[in-house]
């Protein structure tokens, strides 16, 4: 796997604070601009990001506010449609009035979110692996993975062999970059740099959502990118979620990715899919 190193990493002052974005590709391309899931940070983006820009495009990827080097801001301002704000602030910020939007995970569901405020800037919207609401039995694993935040770890190894002990990650470069990036030192060792308010916040809001309400809002070309295996026992988009999506968006197309909910972002046919939709 290849993986670039972004061409550059600045801070994007918005109304809500500061979001730290990493560029990859030419500075005067069309924008895409990567929205990442829960918990997860800018770096995840760091293979589909490579993979784009060597096609020419001008990829930013971001921190969303409450993870990793962005601001951290108070109780009551997450949820998807904050989120969205923050995403047509920075692609203004980025000097774009239309960009394409590729969301992975809760990042989807604020893609959905920010098509609902402005159509009229998503050029096409990528949603990778969320469309609906998931399968219980795949939500265990994700709520296992956020029980990492907040706690201080004695040094960066144990840090990852905690992240990498509950299994559902396909551990690579990509993963271990980005669990290295959300780390800072703090007295007795490391803690993840993501704050857990800001986490749990967007996780209740979520569960008080219907996302298919979203789906109407979607005019643009739309592509969901399904994981085909599940994670845990269970899925995040099931194949009749997957099959309501395509029968309500208009402009809807849908791929299986042979990998899970986190593989998926790592996988070769997401960047194939990806190349071909956003070209």
């Amino acid at each position: 796997m290849h993986l670039a190193t972004p061409d550059e990493s600045f801070d994007l002052p918005i109304a809500s604070g500061v979001l730290r974005a990493h560029r990859f590709g030419p500075a005067d391309g069309r924008l895409v601009l990567c929205v990442p899931g829960l918990s997860a940070n800018s770096r995840s983006f760091d293979y589909l990001a490579t993979e784009l820009a060597a096609a020419g495009q001008k990829v930013v990827a971001v921190d969303l506010r409450g993870r990793g080097l962005s601001s951290i801001s108070g109780p009551g301002s997450y949820g998807w449609n904050n989120h969205a704000k923050d995403v047509l602030d920075a692609a203004t910020a980025l000097g774009a009035e239309r960009f394409s939007l590729v969301g992975h995970s809760m990042g989807a569901f604020i893609g959905m979110a920010t098509a609902r405020r402005a159509p009229q800037r998503i050029r096409r919207l990528a949603l990778i692996d969320a469309a609906g609401r998931p399968e219980a039995a795949a939500v265990q694993p994700i709520l296992t993975a956020v029980q990492r935040l907040g706690s201080v770890y004695p040094d960066v190894e144990q840090y990852l062999a905690r992240v990498r002990s509950i299994g559902t990650v396909p551990w690579d470069e990509v993963w271990e970059r980005h669990y290295r990036y959300d780390l800072v030192a703090v007295p007795g060792g490391v803690r993840s740099r993501t704050d857990r308010a800001a986490v749990f916040e967007d996780m209740a809001y979520g569960a008080l959502q219907n996302p298919p309400d979203l789906w109407a809002s979607l005019a643009m070309r739309t592509l969901l990118l399904r994981a085909a295996v599940p994670l845990g026992a269970g899925f995040i988009v099931s194949g009749e979620d997957r099959d309501r999506f395509l029968a309500t968006v208009t402009g809807g197309a849908a791929v299986d990715v042979d990998a899970n909910h986190y593989g998926i972002i790592t996988h070769p046919a997401t960047a194939t899919a990806l190349r071909s939709f956003l070209a």
